[in-house]
């Protein structure tokens, strides 16, 4: 008997967990994207410097490479982009914010994510594999 019981469907599962990045990455980005002011007013309290340049970054990479995730174009680049950017967040709330593990257990499950879909592919019906 397996421990592994969807083995047989790994590849719907890389698909299932390539889209879940890929709405929450939007679903993030979108506002950022509605309101840019905002959102560098709101970087730029986080301490990151220089605050346009990495919440320029930010905003690009979350909207855009969401997109990019859930069309499957390039979702090697991107899951690599989103892991660091979800590796930094975690280092930074831990080390500089001084949060909570809740605050950035959530950063460390989407850095699983994407770590799984470097490791084993983008799963079905992506543009680049």
């Amino acid at each position: 008997m397996s421990w592994a019981p969807l083995a047989p469907y790994a590849d719907v599962m890389l698909l299932v967990a390539r889209l879940v990045v890929g709405v929450v990455m939007v679903y993030y980005g979108w506002p950022k994207v509605r309101d840019p002011a905002r959102h560098l007013k709101e970087f730029e309290q986080t301490g990151f410097k220089p605050a346009p340049f990495w919440g320029s970054i930010i905003l690009v990479v979350e909207f855009f490479g969401g997109l990019a995730m859930l069309l499957g174009m390039v979702v090697w680049a991107v899951a690599a982009l989103f892991g660091f950017e979800m590796l930094v967040g975690t280092i930074w709330k831990i080390t500089k914010a001084r949060k909570p593990f809740t605050d950035y257990s959530y950063d460390l499950q989407l850095l699983a994510l994407c770590l799984l879909l470097l490791t084993f592919g983008p799963g079905t019906g992506a543009m680049s594999r």
